[in-house]
């Protein structure tokens, strides 16, 4: 199995036990691949929930440049949502999962198709 797949595994894992969510497998694997090389950095592969950057690096490059949607305060509101859902205490939040919820939120699957 190669790194990516132990990631993805680990991935679906997260989004089953700390998020209740039964992910599409298939589009857990294009929105993980979408991430690049960053899921194999500790520090990149984590969304640091406590830190305003990085919420804005999510809602700038994620949101409003990937997913094509614009600004507005919904973006805000889903974010803080996928993280509450992720638990707000759990340490790890790995980037792919937050993008992986963050798109079936806004049911924008189709941008992986």
């Amino acid at each position: 199995m190669s790194k990516r797949d132990e990631l993805i595994e680990k991935y679906a894992d997260d989004l089953k036990s700390k998020c209740g969510v039964t992910p599409d497998m298939d589009l857990l694997k294009k929105v993980t691949i979408g991430c690049g090389p960053s899921i194999y950095n500790k520090d990149s592969s984590t969304v640091s929930a406590s830190s305003k950057t990085e919420i804005d690096t999510v809602k700038n490059n994620f949101l409003i440049k990937k997913l094509g949607l614009s600004d507005s305060a919904d973006l805000d509101k889903a974010i803080d949502s996928v993280l509450e859902t992720y638990g707000k205490s759990n340490r790890n939040k790995y980037r792919a999962v937050v993008y992986y919820m963050l798109t079936t939120h806004f049911k924008k699957e189709s941008v992986y198709k």
